[in-house]
This record gives structure tokens, C-alpha cells and sequence, in this order.
């Protein structure tokens, strides 16, 4: 027993009962699978005596009662097996999206989307195959092989062990055939990762593609990977058209001595013809546990390899969990003073740290703002106070506990944060607002529901209200995978209101007003100082607009802080700040004129 398939078992053995339930259904379908050759060899030696109707009508009757129960058995065995295995696959699913959903930003910059997707759905199935059809079908043929060979041995020991010759033979072409299928397998699964991760990229970026007239350039690429995957699977058939009529030719010379050998014992009188029909028949029964045992063995190998790939996943340690949390970070009620305290951070695999030795401090209640040109650390630095990367221990403090020791649902439940790229899901304008409510808090009943006062509030402040009475359905009209439907500024201010509407301590706007124009900007601000006032605000942003107002600026220059003070000291003190100043009122200027 491999370290993999013991990590399958605990997922397994919660639904123990149903197993063995279902097990002894497929024990009692094999045994009365094993009843009618049985029956066939006390009709054939009584019939061969005399021939009449009650005897035709009693074993007739006889069989037909035994293939009805049989097959209420065969019923209840699959119902219970496979039900099984979708409750196992079930629990499997829910683990791996759970795992998914600790993981940190990392992890997902280094890893594809689709290869993802095709470890839940692709893999997934393959593992359920595993657990289910394939020990169904196992117990199945275990019991079936050790019967008959019994029967067949009570029958005639040395007819039988010339039968069973071939079998080494079987077993030796089950051996190399199975670890050959496995590593086809495995490489099957690894390319269609690929052509799923090529399909999910292009329709993502579907805008791109139309825009730069690259819908052959996509096609002709998932064409190459469709190809690869074809080729990769006609690899595995070939060897599977070699595998099955292996088997299939072995057991056939065992099914030929019989024939031939068989007869001879009958004619000779060593056993009745009765006795003979029914190890032809019980033979017979040896050719499906062998194949069966093939068809296991592919899906074996096959559920193994997709298990292997998911353990990838599910075993994977989140580097950003709660393993420092103490007590005093546990019972901290969030007011939203924020320190950083000599902070340098650097990205795994880069050459140099992003940001260099920042220090600052932002009282509670408060608006700080950041500035600085491309790349100078400005959303490196915000994205470290929720831990969505992991901070130096002691660098990042929050009410003066330091974020790590924080429980991470305390800590981000307590920020409201707007990314520069607002991601908008697939449902109502109201439930994209109330997005902070878990789902499962939500009522179900209409999508109108959302729509409460709160959902009006924050949309007010983020000035979408006006943008809302033009809309079909108002708060219920869903947006689209996205939020495609929506403009860029209006993906934007759907972000502010959801970052708004769950009234947090601490607000922060990561460059969340760069697609609206100045006049609405105006409007947003206007709106959002209110909101301001009542909490800590840190605001990313390129227009000076936009900070003027800020309590304190922090300049960043590749790095590091290279100015902080208000506007009015900035603007005086005639640095960056001043020179990126005087250059957007030149814009503005030339843009007037």
C-alpha cells in the first residue's frame, strides 16, 4: 500500500458503511452469477435421460428466478457502489477547492488556470472510477475466479489445471501492460491540462484576441495542443489493442485444450456431459475476470496517476496561514493604526527586494496616500497589510500587533480593499455589492433581495446610483462573467461599493479611479470622504488629484520613500512629488486647450 492511496483511504472510509454494503451485494451477485451453470449441469445429465415438459418448465422457472434476484442484487450493488464513490468524490472536491482557496497569490502566478480546472474535473473523475466501478468490479471478479476454479476443480482437478496453463501467461501481459498504461496515462492528463489551460486563456482573453486579429493564431494553437493530445491517446489505444486480445488469445488456447481434452474425458464416461457444460460454462465465466482484471487494471492506473496529481494540490502547505497567531492577536478588536517598521520585501525568484527599508505610520482614522511611478513598490506594499503576500515577522503592525499574529479572517475581514484590476463574478450588481455577506448567509429566493438599503448606500457613495436607474433590471441585473458588460469605470466603482459596503476599519484604494474621468472623480471623492473620515484610508494613485487631500503623502521611488508630508509641504519642498505635480497641471492645460 503506497503513501498516495493511504491518503485516499480517510476519504473512503467515512462512508465504510456504504462500502461494505454495497460489498455484500456484489458477493451475493457473484454467487448467484454462479448459480446457473450449476443448475445447467443437473439439467443437461436429467434431461439427457428423459425429456418433459415439467422438467423443461422447472428448470426454465428455475433460471428465470435466479437471473430476476440476480439481478436485484446486480441493482442495489451498483446503486450503493457508485453512489458511494460520488459521496467520496464529493468530499474529495470540496477538499481540493478548499485547499485551493488557502493557497497564497503565488501559487497561482506560477501555475496555469486550466491545469487546475482539469485536476478538478478530469483527474477527479478518473479517482472516482478508481473507488467505485473499479472495486465493485474487483470484489466482483475475485469471488467469481476463486468459485468457479473450485467448482471447476471438483469437477475435474486436471482438466482444470490444464485450463488454467495460460493464466501465468495473463498475468505476466496484465504486469507490463499496466505500468506501460500508467505512464501513457499520466502523460495524457499532463497535455490535456495544457489544451484545457489554452482553451481557458483564449476565452478569457477574448477581447485581446479580436482586438489583434488573433483568432487564427488561437485557433492554430489549439489546434498543435489537440493534435499533441490525440497522438498521446493513440498511443495509449495501440497499447490497449495490444493488451485486451493478449489476454483474450491466451485464454482461448486454455478455452481449445478444454474443448479438446473435455471431450475426450465425456466419450470416455470420466465425467457426464452435464459436468462438462458446466466447466465450459464456469470457464467461460474465467474469460470476464480476466478481462475485467485488465479493465481494472487501466482504471487503477489511470485513478492512481489522477490521485497522484491532485495530492499536488491538496497537499500543498498553505505559506500564508494562521500557524503564528497569539491570544492578543486573537482578541484584538481592529481600530486601524498602521505601522511598517523597516520593511523590506523581495518576491521569491527575484533578483532584488521591491521594496527597501520603508518605515511609516498612519494613525487610526486617517488617509495616507501613495505615490510614485511603475513599479516603485505601491501595491507591493498595500497587498503585504491583508497578508495576501507574506511580510517580514515584526515589519507590518497593525494596532500594534503585528499582522502575522493575526487571524487572517479577523485581519482581512477588517479591510476593504480595491485592487487596480477589479474582478466582478458572474451574478447581480447587488450580490457583487454585498460581496463581503458569505453566500450562504444570502437569501436565495430573488436576486432582488440583495438590494437593501446598504447595497444602496455604498453604491451611492461610489457613485453608481445614476448608473443603476439605466439598467434593465436595476440591482438585479446580472453583469456577466467579469463583469463584462460593465465599463471599465463602472467595474471600478462596483469595486469601491463592494469595498465600502461592509463598513470596515480600514479602507484601501489600490489605483481604484483611473478609468473614470476627473468630473467623477470629483463625485467619488466628494462622496467617499464622508466615509473616510469614519475610518483609516490608504489610496494608490498616479493623478495628484486624487491624494490632494490626503492627511499624509508618502512619495516611493524605486523602492524606498523618497518624500512624505502633506500637498501644501510636498509641493513646497519642490522634489518628485512636486515635479509630478507640475507636470499633470501641464496635461491638464494642454487637455483644456
Amino acid at each position: 500500500m503506497g503513501p498516495s492511496f493511504r491518503r485516499l483511504l480517510p476519504f473512503a472510509l467515512r462512508y465504510r458503511r456504504q462500502f461494505v454494503l454495497g460489498l455484500l451485494c456484489v458477493f451475493a451477485t457473484s454467487a448467484i452469477q454462479l448459480l446457473p451453470p450449476w443448475v445447467l449441469k443437473f439439467a443437461v445429465d436429467d434431461l439427457t435421460a428423459e425429456v418433459t415438459r415439467g422438467k423443461l418448465a422447472r428448470y426454465a422457472g428455475l433460471i428465470m428466478v435466479i437471473a430476476l434476484v440476480g439481478a436485484v442484487f446486480r441493482f442495489f450493488m451498483r446503486r450503493i457502489m457508485i453512489g458511494a464513490s460520488r459521496d467520496v468524490e464529493y468530499d474529495i472536491r470540496n477538499a481540493f477547492f478548499s485547499r485551493l482557496q488557502l493557497l497564497p497569490l503565488g501559487y497561482y502566478q506560477a501555475r496555469r488556470t486550466g491545469d487546475l480546472m482539469s485536476r478538478a474535473t478530469n483527474d477527479l473523475n478518473a479517482v472516482r472510477m478508481m473507488i467505485g466501478p473499479a472495486v465493485m468490479y474487483t470484489a466482483n471478479t475475485i469471488l467469481v475466479f476463486i468459485v468457479a476454479i473450485a467448482v471447476m476443480l471438483s469437477i475435474d482437478p486436471g482438466l482444470t489445471l490444464l485450463a488454467l496453463v495460460p493464466l501465468p501467461f495473463v498475468s505476466l501481459s496484465v504486469h507490463y501492460f499496466g505500468r506501460a498504461i500508467h505512464t501513457r496515462f499520466e502523460a495524457i492528463q499532463a497535455q490535456l491540462s495544457e489544451l484545457s489551460a489554452v482553451v481557458q486563456e483564449s476565452l478569457a482573453g477574448v477581447r485581446v484576441v479580436r482586438a489583434y486579429s488573433q483568432e487564427e493564431g488561437e485557433v492554430e494553437r489549439f489546434r498543435a495542443a489537440n493534435e499533441e493530445y490525440v497522438r498521446r491517446n493513440r498511443t495509449l489505444i495501440r497499447l490497449q489493442g495490444l493488451f485486451y486480445p493478449s489476454m483474450t488469445f491466451f485464454l482461448g488456447l486454455g478455452a481449445l485444450l478444454v474443448l479438446w481434452l473435455g471431450g475426450q474425458a465425456v466419450i470416455r464416461g470420466r465425467i457426464s456431459l452435464g459436468e462438462f457444460f458446466a466447466f465450459n460454462a464456469y470457464l467461460a465465466m474465467l474469460s470476464w475476470p480476466m478481462i475485467a482484471f485488465g479493465w481494472v487494471t487501466n482504471i487503477l492506473q489511470r485513478g492512481m496517476a489522477s490521485w497522484k496529481r491532485m495530492l499536488e494540490i491538496i497537499d500543498a502547505v498553505p505559506e500564508i496561514a494562521d500557524q503564528h497567531v497569539t491570544e492578543r492577536g486573537r482578541s484584538l478588536q481592529v481600530v486601524g493604526e498602521i505601522e511598517i517598521r523597516n520593511l523590506t520585501f523581495q518576491y521569491p525568484g527575484a533578483a532584488q527586494p521591491v521594496l527597501d527599508g520603508i518605515s511609516l505610520h498612519i494613525p487610526a482614522g486617517t488617509t495616507a496616500a501613495l505615490v510614485g511611478g511603475t513599479g516603485s513598490g505601491k501595491s507591493t506594499l498595500i497587498a503585504l497589510l491583508p497578508r495576501l503576500h507574506e511580510p517580514p515577522a515584526g515589519s507590518v503592525l497593525l494596532d500594534r500587533v503585528d499582522v502575522r499574529e493575526i487571524p487572517l479572517a479577523t485581519l482581512r475581514g477588517a479591510i476593504g480593499f480595491v485592487p487596480q484590476e477589479p474582478f466582478l463574478f458572474s451574478d447581480s450588481l447587488a450580490a457583487n455589492i454585498a460581496f463581503a455577506d458569505q453566500i450562504l448567509e444570502r437569501p436565495a429566493t430573488s436576486i432582488e433581495a440583495h438590494a437593501d438599503r446598504r447595497v444602496v448606500d455604498a453604491a451611492a457613495v461610489a457613485r453608481l446610483d445614476k448608473d443603476v436607474e439605466e439598467f434593465p433590471k436595476g440591482y438585479g441585473t446580472v453583469i456577466g462573467e467579469r463583469g463584462i458588460t460593465l465599463s471599465g469605470g463602472q467595474k471600478q466603482r462596483t469595486a469601491i461599493a463592494r469595498a465600502v459596503y461592509p463598513n470596515p476599519p480600514i479602507l484601501i484604494l489600490d489605483d481604484a479611479l483611473s478609468a473614470v474621468d476627473t468630473y467623477t472623480e470629483d463625485e467619488i471623492l466628494a462622496r467617499l470622504r464622508g466615509v473616510m473620515r469614519e475610518r483609516t484610508s490608504i489610496i494608490v494613485a498616479h493623478r495628484v488629484s486624487t491624494v490632494r487631500d490626503a492627511d499624509q503623502i508618502f512619495v516611493l521611488d524605486s523602492g524606498r520613500i523618497a518624500e512624505s508630508g502633506t500637498h501644501e509641504q510636498l509641493v513646497t519642498r519642490n522634489g518628485l512629488y512636486a515635479a509630478m505635480y507640475r507636470k499633470q497641471l501641464l496635461e491638464e492645460e494642454l487637455e483644456a486647450s
